[in-house]
């Protein structure tokens, strides 16, 4: 059903406004792959493909941003070339959007933004490469992404290949087991570890079919559930990297970031950047190949959930 926003800054497109309203499947796409995570012209490449890949298998996307201080739910090909171009661009959180709102501000929307207003719009699956988490060193820093207590705070599923790699993964876990926030593996008895299949922690719970996410989905919401959902779904095998091989890159590039003092909203696009010439160009491969690959299986929880009546 269309939950339609009067706040006066926020658009939804056309094909996004026509499927909401028709109860068709629509996936959420966040911008900041587009506007932090990836080198031009690779990020607007993959942006093109991720949507291309979520209309392919019958949804229609909707990347979310801010141009010009208002938020865009589906973007125009001009509107998204133009911010995998831009120079000056925010990186916004959920707790930068009023700002970057007033300021007439560009800005790319991490997954803690982009699930805020996924979930406004009532769209109810996102996806994305990975989500943010615990960082490393945490227990000095507290450095914990917003992506986890939102993930606690608005009703989405969203389909990601684990946290980032160079992030805690063993906390982070703990963290959204704290937030009741259900973990699902798809096809997976354990939890991804981005760039490669396997973290070493195991799941509690495995679906294989994405009837059954969707059947979950609509279970959380029947039981008053007002969380979100993670739907951890490996890369394809013939697209992962070796653990042990990615670990010492990551290893490498944070004991750099911390000798150079970079933080907070720097750190993860420093991280996947050093990671990705440490790799030699590999990492970006694999991290291409991974969205493309979340986007098909939201897609196709989407359109299970788009036939199954709402609350029920």
């Amino acid at each position: 059903m269309l939950k339609r926003i009067n706040d006066g800054v926020t658009d939804l497109a056309p094909d996004v406004a026509e499927a909401l309203g028709e109860g068709q499947a629509v996936v959420a796409l966040e911008s900041t792959i587009i506007t932090h995570g990836m080198p031009f012209p690779q990020n607007v490449e993959t942006a093109r493909a991720v949507e291309a890949t979520v209309r392919a298998a019958g949804a229609v996307p909707a990347t979310i941003a801010i141009i010009d201080g208002r938020i865009k739910v589906g973007l125009q090909p001009h509107q998204l070339e133009g911010l995998g171009g831009a120079k000056r661009v925010i990186k916004a959180t959920r707790r930068d959007l009023a700002a970057a709102i007033v300021r007439h501000a560009n800005a790319g929307t991490t997954v803690a933004a982009t699930m805020a207003i996924a979930a406004r719009a009532g769209i109810e699956v996102f996806a994305t490469g990975g989500i943010g988490g615990v960082h490393r060193g945490a227990e000095q820093t507290f450095d914990i992404s917003a992506d986890l207590t939102e993930l606690a705070a608005s009703p989405v599923a969203v389909v990601c290949a684990g946290c980032k790699s160079i992030l805690d993964i063993a906390k982070t876990l703990e963290f959204l087991e704290t937030q009741g926030v259900p973990v699902i593996g798809y096809r997976t008895n354990e939890f991804p570890a981005f760039f490669a299949r396997s973290s070493g922690h195991k799941l509690d719970h495995r679906l294989d079919d994405p009837a059954e996410v969707a059947a979950v989905i609509r279970m959380e919401r029947k039981l008053g559930s007002k969380s979100g959902l993670l739907i951890a779904n490996p890369i394809p095998q013939e697209h992962a990297l070796p653990a042990d091989e990615i670990e010492a890159r990551i290893a490498a590039a944070v004991q750099e970031a911390e000798t150079a003092g970079i933080s907070q909203k720097e750190v993860t696009p420093f991280l996947l950047s050093r990671v990705n010439e440490l790799t030699g160009g590999k990492s970006l491969t694999a991290n291409i190949a991974l969205i493309k690959n979340n986007a098909a299986v939201a897609a196709e929880i989407a359109l299970a959930l788009a036939k199954l009546p709402d609350g029920g």
